[in-house]
C-alpha cells in the first residue's frame, strides 16, 4: 500500500512482545495452503538436504490439455498467499489481490494460477526455522542456496501436479529473477514469461545494500549465530530484523513518495528538534519494521538476500547476453521509472537481450511515485501488460 503516517490503532497492532521468529511453523492454521513434499535435494554448492517441502497455494481447475496453467513467483518477503483475505494462518491479505482472480488480468476463470512460497522461505516452504531430521530447527545450518536451486525446487513442483509446460512463468523483484531463470534455464517448460522490477544480475551496489541488512540482523546480541529459536517471545532478533526491513523500504519506495507523504510532519505534538518527538517518515520505517518481525524469521532473511545476491543468468552461460539468446518464450519485460532498487537500464537490458519480447529492444517503462514497489500498488497498468502477455 502507499506509504501513510502511523496511526494509534496500528501502533496498537504491535503491543505484545515480538514472537521470536514469525515463521509458520507445523501446527499453525494451514490457511489456504498446500504441501507437496519431495527427497533429496543436492544444491549448487554440493550441500544437500535430505527432504524438503514447498508450500503452495492454486486458484482455478488445471484443463484436460494441462495447458493453462500460470506460475506466479513471490518477491523477496512475499509468500504464496497472492489473493485472499488476512485469517488464521495468513499474516496478511493477499499481496497481488486485483491481479489474481475471476475476471482480473490473471483470470482464475480460464487459467490455473500456482503461487509457491519460494525453498528457504518462512510461510511453510522448508527453511531455516524448518526441523531438520535430528528434531531441531535447521538454523544456521541451513545450506547457502543460489537462485537456480529455488528455480530447481519450484521444477519439481511443476513436475509433482503435472505440468511439462507453463502457459505462463511471472514474477516481480526476486520473483522475476526466478521467472527469469526458468526462462534461461529451462526454455521449453513455458510459452510466456513476465519478468517485472528485476535485473538480469545483482550488481555490485545491489549486494552493498543488502551487505548492511544482514550486518545488522546478524549483530542483534539476540541473533546468537542464528541459533535463537529456544529464546522466548521477545528474545529473538527482532531488533536487527526490523532494521534490516527498514533499510530495505528506504530501496522499496521512492524520494518523491516520502516527501510527498511526509515532508517534514512529525509523529505526534511533540516536537523531534530536541525535545524527543519523531518525525512522521521514521515512525512509519520503525512501526513496519517491527510489524515485519512478525510474520518473517531472521535466518529466512539471510538465506534469501544471500540467494539475490547469488543472481547471475549469465553466470556459466557465457556472460548475460548469451544466457538471454536462449529465451524462447514471449517475454513482458515491465519496470518502473523511479525504482532505487533495480533501476530501469536493467529492465533494459533483459529486453534487448530476448528476441521474443512483446515491445522489442525496450522494456516497458511505468511512470510512477512508489518506487520499486511500483509493480505491486500500479495494479490497473501492470495488469494491462499481464493481459497482453496473456492474449499473445
Amino acid at each position: 500500500m502507499p506509504s501513510a503516517p502511523v496511526t494509534e490503532a496500528d501502533a496498537r497492532l504491535l503491543l505484545g512482545r515480538p514472537p521470536v521468529t514469525g515463521a509458520w511453523r507445523d501446527g499453525d492454521p494451514r490457511g489456504e495452503r498446500q504441501f507437496a513434499a519431495f527427497g533429496a535435494f543436492r544444491t549448487e554448492g554440493g550441500r544437500e538436504l535430505p527432504g524438503y517441502r514447498l508450500a503452495f497455494e492454486s486458484w482455478g481447475e488445471l484443463n484436460a490439455a494441462r495447458d493453462n496453467a500460470v506460475l506466479v513467483l513471490h518477491a523477496l518477503t512475499g509468500d504464496s498467499h497472492v489473493r485472499g483475505s488476512a485469517q488464521p494462518g495468513h499474516p496478511t491479505a493477499g499481496w497481488w489481490d486485483e491481479i489474481v482472480g475471476p475476471g482480473a488480468p490473471i483470470d482464475t476463470d480460464r487459467w490455473f494460477v500456482v503461487a509457491p512460497n519460494m525453498l528457504g522461505g518462512c510461510q511453510g516452504s522448508t527453511g531455516p526455522a524448518s526441523i531438520a531430521p535430528d528434531g531441531y530447527e535447521w538454523a544456521s545450518r541451513f545450506p547457502y542456496l543460489t537462485i537456480r536451486d529455488q528455480v530447481a525446487a519450484q521444477a519439481q513442483l511443476a513436475d509433482a501436479l503435472g505440468i511439462d509446460v507453463w502457459a505462463a512463468v511471472i514474477g516481480g523483484s526476486m520473483g522475476g529473477m526466478h521467472a527469469l531463470e526458468w526462462a534461461v534455464g529451462m526454455p521449453d517448460r513455458m510459452r510466456r514469461v513476465g519478468v517485472l522490477s528485476a535485473p538480469p544480475v545483482n550488481t555490485a551496489d545491489q549486494i552493498a545494500l543488502n551487505s548492511v541488512q544482514l550486518e545488522a540482523i546478524q549483530i542483534d546480541p539476540r541473533f546468537q549465530g542464528g541459533e535463537y529459536y529456544d529464546s522466548g517471545d521477545g528474545d529473538g532478533p527482532h531488533r536487527g530484523l526490523a532494521l534490516a526491513r527498514r533499510m530495505a523500504l528506504l530501496n522499496y519506495r521512492s524520494p518523491t513518495e516520502l516527501n510527498q507523504r511526509f515532508q517534514r510532519t512529525w509523529q505526534s505534538g511533540v516536537s523531534p528538534l530536541g525535545h524527543g518527538g519523531r518525525f512522521a517518515v521514521a515512525s512509519y520505517l520503525d512501526f513496519h519494521g517491527n510489524k515485519f518481525t512478525r510474520r518473517f524469521d531472521a535466518n529466512s532473511y539471510i538465506a534469501l538476500v544471500e540467494a539475490m545476491n547469488s543472481h547471475d543468468v549469465g553466470r556459466d552461460r557465457g556472460g548475460v547476453e548469451d544466457a538471454l539468446r536462449r529465451v524462447t518464450a514471449t517475454t513482458l519485460v515491465l519496470g518502473i521509472d523511479s525504482d532505487r532498487l533495480f533501476p530501469i537500464d536493467g529492465q533494459h537490458r533483459i529486453a534487448r537481450g530476448i528476441d521474443t519480447t512483446l515491445d522489442g529492444d525496450e522494456a516497458v517503462v511505468l511512470s510512477s511515485d512508489f518506487g520499486h514497489d511500483g509493480f505491486l500498488i500500479e495494479t490497473a497498468a501492470v495488469g494491462a501488460h499481464l493481459r497482453r502477455l496473456l492474449a499473445s
